[in-house]
């Protein structure tokens, strides 16, 4: 595993984080129209919230170099913050956090092995660590065992199918285009 980040490296990690920077912007205003779909069941809501980690899965598949989805997720989480959103400056920490959790994934298998169960196992723990903070930050005042479970769970999946199984299906698209061609998830086709 080669640790030292490349140029390359460091513009397509700003690249990505920039444009999921717009699209966690715009994702804001998706969850706050839906709010009302969800009164039958509030914390079904979060089926949605896998969104906002796919950065730091996707980056984690393509530069595969410790840092990469923290860094990725923490600053599409402050240009989020900068083009305003409901939640104000503590996306910023709570982005940090997630990226931290999609960053244990590949540095459990020490960023060498780039497969579909560890995109979904770096989602998954994105969504470990939002529920987590969420729990502390969010949904303290709610229900344990009604709300704050079942949001945690729900968190998870979501986490584990958009940004995990999403980030892996997003990359596979991308190796045909010959845009990764740069970086090993270009070159090893047949892993992918």
């Amino acid at each position: 595993m080669k640790s030292r980040w490349r140029t390359m490296d460091i513009v397509i990690a700003a690249v990505i984080a920039v444009a999921f920077g717009v699209v966690f912007w715009a994702w804001d205003t998706v969850w706050v129209a839906t709010e009302n779909l969800f009164l039958f069941y509030p914390p079904a809501q979060t089926v949605l919230y896998g969104m906002w980690f796919l950065p730091a899965v996707l980056s984690g598949l393509i530069i595969r170099k410790p840092g990469a989805a923290f860094f990725t997720e923490t600053v599409a989480a402050i240009i989020s913050a900068l083009l305003g959103n409901k939640w104000g400056a503590m996306v910023i920490f709570q982005g940090a956090a997630q990226g931290l959790g999609a960053e244990l994934a590949f540095a459990l298998f020490r960023y060498r092995v780039f497969t579909l169960p560890v995109g979904l196992l770096s989602g998954a723990l994105a969504g470990v660590v939002a529920a987590v903070f969420d729990w502390f930050v969010w949904t303290y005042a709610y229900e344990l065992w009604s709300y704050r479970v079942p949001y945690a769970l729900i968190t998870v999946v979501s986490a584990t199918v958009l940004a995990g199984a999403g980030g892996w299906l997003l990359v596979r698209a991308l190796v045909p285009t010959g845009v990764l061609d740069r970086f090993e998830a270009g070159r090893q086709r047949a892993l992918i």
